[in-house]
């Protein structure tokens, strides 16, 4: 089936008229500027005022305020709804329904995007399709990056991102998964679901929707209780804290070395075809432990698809990675680990613990730029004065902090000291960068904070 035959289906379905021999669509836009001949445009709030620029390049358009007034001779290719987000979740829910794809969701509270990035790129090593771009991955963005699918596509990955009960199930609705990841359950969106134990029951609103398989960190205090009849349920656990148990689904990691360059691990599985236990010793480009969970799951979801050891091999020696997930950027004298994307406890508590076991040699100055933490609620300068008990086990030579809500954490080390290091508060990012550029030793600088902070502005230009 063609979009258009979706489109035109829909339309019937709204009682929206239209004159079907001329509907001929080839994609679907919400930017007016990116639109072309025979497009979609679904005009999204602001995008109202751009319904004749993007009727005058030969597109389609569906509007939803009703104060626009159509430009003569285009009326037949305008169409008023009541909602356009609501229609473009239908128009997606209805593309997906038509397609063979395989639909992969990942929600989580940290880890979404790397573990995203992890499994294109191993699918893509044998299979055409598509992931989530950016942060499209709302009521809006997830309908829109499904309907960037084509039919030759074997597989499209769907971040689903969340803030409040109900989000997930409707974005489950849309996407309806083959394949569901839940990454963990941590602090982020505390500040309107209150408790982690809402955050699990927000994150499971997936369930229902998924066809297939369910895979989830086993190590999880609320993850690794999941069961379910219908479907399967598939985790990856620590070595460490778990045996080794033959004719599961489970997928096992350990022996976790790391340098700066490169992560070496081992991964055991039973495998489903050969009826046997399966160990692989495996090189990535990925650095720190969480990131072996991350690809760990990753891997479970690749074998979801029959892909060999030696292709998953391969591929996961150099993985490439969305910008400002542990990305190293050098600068003259100084590396930037520009880990500042996004930042929560358990997150932070991740980052330190990696960046202390890489760039020890005694030429080098170990820099930590902590900003802000955000979205927290109630508890979040308690959250920020608990970085203290992490950072008295992490190795480094100066810590700059940044933004109201690490002040808690500075007053923390200033009452309680920590190993006599060079602690600074600062009010402004360009302080930071300032007192960076004084250092003339090499150094190794890493930054870690919530995307309002945008703590990247810090890394010299």
């Amino acid at each position: 089936m063609k979009k258009r035959d979706v489109f035109v289906a829909l339309l019937e379905e709204e009682n929206i008229e239209f004159e079907r021999e001329i509907i001929d669509i080839n994609n679907i836009e919400m930017n007016s500027k990116k639109v072309k001949n025979k497009d979609l445009f679904i005009a999204i709030r602001g995008g109202n005022n751009f319904v004749n620029e993007a009727l005058s390049k030969g597109a389609f358009v569906i509007y939803d305020n009703s104060d626009i007034e159509i430009k003569k001779g285009f009326e037949k290719k305008a169409f008023f709804v009541d909602d356009s987000i609501k229609f473009l979740q239908k128009l997606a829910k209805k593309w997906r329904e038509s397609l063979s794809i395989k639909v992969i969701g990942i929600t989580g509270s940290n880890g979404k995007t790397t573990v995203k990035d992890m499994i294109y790129h191993i699918l893509s090593q044998k299979f055409k399709g598509k992931k989530t771009l950016g942060n499209y991955n709302n009521h809006i963005g997830l309908p829109f990056t499904l309907l960037r699918s084509a039919t030759d596509d074997k597989f499209i990955i769907l971040e689903m991102g969340m803030s409040d009960f109900g989000e997930i199930d409707l974005l489950g609705q849309i996407a309806n998964p083959d394949i569901n990841v839940i990454t963990n359950i941590g602090e982020s969106h505390l500040e309107f679901l209150k408790t982690k134990e809402n955050v699990f029951r927000a994150k499971t609103e997936i369930l229902p929707y998924i066809k297939d398989a369910l895979i989830v960190n086993g190590d999880d205090k609320y993850l690794k209780s999941i069961k379910s009849e219908k479907i399967k349920v598939i985790k990856a656990l620590n070595l460490e804290k778990n045996d080794f148990l033959e004719n599961s689904e489970n997928f096992y990691y350990g022996d976790i070395d790391f340098d700066k360059n490169n992560t070496r691990f081992t991964l055991k599985y039973f495998g489903q075809i050969c009826k046997k236990n399966v160990t692989r010793n495996y090189v990535t480009n990925v650095l720190g432990e969480h990131n072996i969970l991350n690809l760990t799951m990753a891997i479970a979801v690749a074998k979801q698809f029959g892909v060999e050891d030696k292709v998953i091999e391969d591929a996961i020696k150099n993985i490439n990675l969305t910008d400002m997930r542990f990305q190293i950027i050098e600068k003259g004298k100084t590396v930037y680990i520009n880990d500042a994307y996004n930042a929560s406890p358990s997150s932070i508590e991740k980052s330190l613990e990696t960046f202390s076991k890489i760039y020890n040699e005694d030429s080098v100055k170990k820099i930590i730029v902590l900003g802000d933490m955000l979205e927290l609620g109630e508890n979040e300068l308690k959250y920020h004065a608990d970085i203290y008990y992490v950072l008295k086990n992490v190795k480094f030579d100066k810590l700059y902090l940044f933004g109201k809500r690490m002040k808690s954490l500075f007053e923390k080390i200033e009452n309680e000291k920590l190993n006599n290091k060079e602690i600074i508060y600062f009010n402004k990012k360009s302080e930071i960068k300032e007192k960076i550029n004084e250092i003339k030793e090499n150094k190794v600088v890493l930054l870690k904070a919530s995307r309002g902070i945008k703590l990247e502005e810090i890394i010299e230009e």
